[in-house]
C-alpha cells in the first residue's frame, strides 16, 4: 500500500471533526449516519494498512532529533486492530443512547477527532510523535468528559485535565533524557538506549520511572488513578472509551513503548525501578479491585475494577520479559472486549430505567434478560472463568510471572486475589439483576423495557466474539508473541 495513506489515517478523522463541528448541521440522524459512515471507512483503511503495511514515513523534521515519524510494526498493530475493531461499534451503541443528549454536534466532532488522536499514538514511529498524539488526545476527550455540562462533569474534566498534564509533564522529562543523550531515533526492539548510557545507569532508570509514571497517569495507576472514576459522569459511549480502549489503552501503550523500545529492558531488568514499578501495579491491582467490592455506584464500580486490570497490563509490561510482554498484549485486547460491554450494559441500565446504583438492580435482569446476558457472560471473562478470553489472557500473565519469579511472585499473589475480588463484585450485581432479594420492589420495574437494537447489537457481537476469542485463542496468542518478539 501506498505510504501516504498513513498519515491519511490520521489526518481524515481531524479533518472529519471540524467540519463536523463546523457545518451548520442541525440533523441529529445525519450527524450520526456521516460520523457513523466515516469511523466505519476509517476502521476499513486500518484494516488495509494491517493487511498491507506501508513503509515508514517521515512527515516534517523540525530539528536533527525532532522528526515526525509514522510507522508500523507489531505492537502497533495490535493496538491498531483493537481500535478499528471497537471505534464503530461505539458509534452504533450511540445512535440511541445519544439521541436525547444535549451538545452533540461537539460530541461527535471530538469522538472523531479523538479517533485520529488514537491511530496516531498506534502509528508513532518515535516517541516525540506519539507525546505530541499523546496530547492530542488529552485535548479530543477533554470536552467528551464535559459534554453533559454539568457541576459534575465540569468538575471532572478539570481532574481529568490537571492529571494528564501533570503526567504529560514527567512523560516529557523522560523524553527529553533520552534526547539529550542521543537516543531520539525511531522505536527499536531492545530500546534506541541499548544499554549505552552516558551518564549514570541508575538516572536513566531514574528518568524512565518519570516516564513510567506519567504514561502510567491515563493507565490510572495508584495514587494518580482518581480520575477515571470521577469522568463516569460523561456519557457511556465516552466512558465505554474512555475506560476499556481510547485513553487507558493509549497510557498502557505508551508504557510499552517506553520500556521495550526506547529505554530497553537490558537497562531496566532486574533494577530496582523495575521492582519499584512491579511492586506500584501489583498494589494498585488489588487496591482497584478492593475500592471496587465496596463501591455502590454502577458505573463508578466498573470503573475501579478497570483501574485493576490496567495494572494488569503494566504488570506484564513490568516483567520486561517477551513473554509478559506477549502477556500483556492479549489482556489489552481481552480487556477492551470485556470491559466495553459492561459499561454498554450499565449505561443500557441507565438509559432504559434511570438507575444508577448496583442496590437498584434487584430484578431488572428479568425485564432488560439480553443485557444482563451479556453482562453475565463478559463478568465471569473477567474473572478468568475458563475457556473465555479473560481465562486466557490472565493465564498467560500469571504463567510469565512464575517464569521470571522473584519479586514477579508478589504480582501473581494481587492477580489472584483479584480474581477473587473480581466475583464479588461482578456477580454480586448479577445476582441482583437475576435473583432479586425478597424485599425487593419488582413492582416498579413494569416500564423498564430492553435496550433497543442500536445498544443491543454492539454488546452481542462484543460478548460472542468474548466467547468465540476465549475457545479460539491461537490466533490471538499468536500474533500476540509474534509482537513480542517470540
Amino acid at each position: 500500500m501506498q505510504s501516504f495513506w498513513l498519515p491519511l489515517a490520521v489526518l481524515l478523522p481531524f479533518g472529519f471533526g471540524v467540519l463536523l463541528y463546523a457545518l451548520p448541521v442541525r440533523s441529529y440522524r445525519l450527524r450520526l449516519g456521516l460520523t457513523l459512515l466515516f469511523t466505519t471507512a476509517v476502521s476499513a483503511l486500518i484494516v488495509a494498512l494491517l493487511v498491507d503495511p506501508p513503509a515508514a514515513v517521515e512527515w516534517i523534521r523540525f530539528a536533527p532529533n525532532l522528526v515526525f515519524y509514522q510507522s508500523i510494526d507489531g505492537v502497533g498493530r495490535f493496538f491498531l486492530g483493537i481500535l478499528a475493531a471497537l471505534w464503530p461499534l461505539t458509534v452504533l451503541y450511540a445512535v440511541s443512547y445519544m439521541r436525547h443528549e444535549a451538545h452533540t454536534r461537539m460530541f461527535f466532532a471530538f469522538f472523531t477527532a479523538a479517533y485520529g488522536a488514537c491511530i496516531g499514538i498506534a502509528t508513532a514511529g518515535n516517541l516525540f510523535t506519539m507525546y505530541c498524539f499523546y496530547e492530542l488526545l488529552t485535548l479530543t476527550t477533554l470536552p467528551l468528559v464535559m459534554q453533559p455540562m454539568t457541576h459534575a462533569a465540569r468538575k471532572a474534566s478539570r481532574m481529568y485535565f490537571l492529571y494528564s498534564i501533570g503526567g504529560a509533564a514527567f512523560a516529557f522529562a523522560a523524553m527529553l533524557f533520552l534526547i539529550a543523550n542521543g537516543a531520539s531515533g525511531p522505536f527499536e526492539a531492545g530500546g534506541i538506549l541499548k544499554g549505552n548510557v552516558p551518564i549514570s545507569a541508575d538516572v536513566a532508570r531514574l528518568f524512565w520511572l518519570f516516564g513510567f509514571v506519567g504514561f502510567g497517569v491515563k493507565a490510572a495507576i495508584f495514587p494518580l488513578h482518581a480520575w477515571l472514576p470521577k469522568a463516569s459522569v460523561a456519557p457511556t459511549p465516552v466512558t465505554a472509551l474512555l475506560h476499556a480502549v481510547a485513553v487507558v489503552k493509549s497510557g498502557a501503550f505508551a508504557v510499552i513503548r517506553l520500556t521495550y523500545d526506547c529505554y530497553g529492558t537490558e537497562l531496566l531488568s532486574g533494577s530496582w525501578a523495575q521492582t519499584a514499578a512491579l511492586l506500584l501495579v501489583s498494589f494498585t491491582i488489588v487496591y482497584g479491585s478492593s475500592i471496587a467490592v465496596r463501591e455502590t455506584h454502577f458505573k463508578r464500580r466498573l470503573a475501579y475494577s478497570t483501574v485493576a486490570n490496567l495494572s494488569y497490563i503494566l504488570f506484564g509490561v513490568t516483567l520486561m520479559t517477551p513473554e509478559g510482554l506477549s502477556a500483556a498484549l492479549m489482556h489489552m485486547a481481552a480487556h477492551a472486549c470485556i470491559k466495553i460491554v459492561l459499561f454498554f450494559a450499565a449505561g443500557a441500565v441507565l438509559h432504559q430505567s434511570g438507575r444508577e446504583s448496583v442496590y437498584e438492580l434487584d430484578g431488572i435482569g428479568r425485564r432488560m434478560p439480553a443485557t444482563f446476558v451479556c453482562f453475565t457472560i463478559s463478568a465471569l471473562s473477567l474473572m478468568g472463568v475458563p475457556p473465555l478470553n479473560g481465562f486466557v489472557s490472565k493465564w498467560t500473565l500469571l504463567r510469565a510471572g512464575a517464569e521470571l519469579g522473584g519479586v514477579a511472585w508478589i504480582g501473581c499473589g494481587a492477580l489472584l486475589v483479584s480474581a477473587l475480588l473480581t466475583a464479588i463484585y461482578l456477580l454480586s450485581a448479577a445476582r441482583r439483576a437475576w435473583f432479586p432479594d425478597r424485599n425487593a420492589d419488582i413492582a416498579s420495574l413494569s416500564t423498564v423495557r430492553e435496550a433497543d437494537g442500536w445498544m443491543l447489537a454492539p454488546m452481542l457481537m462484543l460478548t460472542v466474539a468474548t466467547v468465540l476469542c476465549g475457545v479460539f485463542a491461537e490466533p490471538i496468542f499468536a500474533a500476540a508473541q509474534a509482537a513480542a518478539g517470540l
